[in-house]
Parts: C-alpha cells; sequence; structure tokens
C-alpha cells in the first residue's frame, strides 16, 4: 500500500521541492492549495488536488470533510503554508500581522488538530513536519511578526509532540533560513543583495529547497522513527554558532 501524505501550501518553492521528491518514493499525495489554476498549472492532473484555505478553520475543516468523502486514510501530514512579511514593528499594520500570524500559526495549529483527529478516528500512527524560521530562536532585525508567528509554531509543535506520543503520532519541524523561492525573490532580486544576504550564514550561501524537502521526507519516514517534538535548524549554522573572525 502506497503511503498516503499530506501537503498543504502545495504552490510553494519548499512544496514543489517535497512533492517531487516524495513522488519519487513512490508515495500517494494529497495537494491543497487555495489557488485551483496554480495548483493545476504546476501539477496538471497529477495526485489528488483539494482547494481551500487552511488559515481558519472552517477552510480546515472543509479539507478534512473532503478527505473523508473520499475515504482517504492519511499516513502524513507536510504543512508547508506560510508568508514572509518583513517590516520593523512600528510600521507593520493590524491587518499585516494578523495575516502573518493566521498565515503561519493558526494555520499550523488548525490543520495539526484536525490530523490528529483524523488518525485518532481511524486507529492509525502518523507523522507531520512543519516548517519554522531561524527568526524563531534569534533576533533578526525587522522579522518582529514572522519571528512571532514561528516562534510559536515551535512552542505548538513541542506540545502536540509531548500530547500524542503515546499514540506514536510523530510531530516535528524543519527551521531554513533564507530559500531561493518565489516567496522570497524581493529579497534576492540582485546581485548585490544576494551577495548581502550570503555572507549573514557562517557557512555561506543561499539555502536550497531540495535540501530541505529532504530532511522533511526524512522525518515523515520510518527512518526518523524515534524523532518527534525537534526543530532541525537547516541553515547554515545562523541560528546556533558564530564562526571565527578572520
Amino acid at each position: 500500500m502506497k503511503t498516503k501524505i499530506l501537503i498543504t501550501g502545495a504552490t510553494g518553492g519548499l512544496a514543489q521541492s517535497l512533492v517531487k521528491k516524495l513522488a519519487e518514493n513512490h508515495c500517494d499525495l494529497i495537494l491543497v492549495s487555495r489557488n485551483s489554476e496554480k495548483l493545476h498549472a504546476i501539477y496538471g492532473d497529477k495526485f489528488t488536488h483539494i482547494i481551500t484555505d487552511c488559515s481558519n478553520f472552517q477552510g480546515t475543516k472543509k479539507l478534512f470533510d473532503e478527505i473523508a468523502e473520499r475515504d482517504i486514510i492519511l499516513d502524513s501530514f507536510a504543512h508547508c503554508v506560510g508568508n514572509i512579511k518583513l517590516s520593523p514593528l512600528h510600521r507593520t499594520s493590524e491587518a499585516d500581522f494578523f495575516d502573518c500570524i493566521s498565515t503561519n500559526l493558526f494555520s499550523a495549529f488548525f490543520t495539526l488538530a484536525a490530523f490528529v483527529e483524523h488518525l485518532k478516528k481511524s486507529s492509525a500512527h502518523g507523522s507531520a513536519v512543519f516548517v519554522s524560521s531561524a527568526a524563531a530562536s534569534i533576533g533578526i532585525p525587522n522579522h518582529e511578526a514572522i519571528s512571532s508567528a514561528k516562534a510559536g509554531l515551535e512552542a505548538l509543535i513541542r506540545s502536540a509532540a509531548a500530547t500524542y506520543a503515546s499514540l506514536n503520532i510523530r510531530i516535528n519541524a524543519v527551521s531554513p533560513g533564507l530559500l531561493d523561492t518565489p516567496a522570497s525573490s524581493h529579497l534576492l532580486s540582485s546581485d548585490l543583495l544576494r551577495e548581502m544576504a550570503a555572507k549573514q550564514y557562517p557557512i555561506k550561501g543561499i539555502g536550497n529547497t531540495e535540501d530541505v524537502a529532504d530532511l522533511m521526507a526524512w522525518l515523515l519516514s520510518e527512518k526518523a522513527q524515534r524523532v518527534t517534538g525537534q526543530v532541525w535548524s537547516i541553515d547554515g549554522g545562523f541560528s546556533n554558532i558564530r564562526p571565527l573572525v578572520k
């Protein structure tokens, strides 16, 4: 039987790399996005498509109602919903703040709750992986909104992992630095900006989605069956080390 994996935010750059990786492993994928046209443009008729907005309770309910109607029993869940909103605290509007929180934190809370309930109803164990950010664990200028959202996400991961470990439901996250994706294109729009961004990291460079997707796929697999409640940094050492100054 093929592994059935739910991937939310499936049109994003990281999600596309993860879909490619999991498809190579012959997994059965259920892809979720708010944008039907974009989802179809990227994947055509491949995989199962579900259109909904995971950043609110009703959208998540719609998603899992449709999963139930199709008699899909999930094994794993990769949550790739997120956005990047950078501005100093005093210039962050109420609308931008709530959009950042709902997209990056509320979506994770609602979908994880529904995924766990789905597994409990089917008496199955499973695994989930989320996408955090280096900004959750280290102070970076102008990241107040996204730092708040991702720090909340990491706390959610640890608490939920503790709650459901006895049911053999594993919950982890990856925490990359800046990735070369369409979502970050405005931060990497010139050679100078790319060079400046790359220099921030102890191992200099911009992260690529393939490396992060490999780690996410491993965390979802049985090879990581003893791993839960962890946030895996993949940021060139940015959040944890300081290199020697030469």
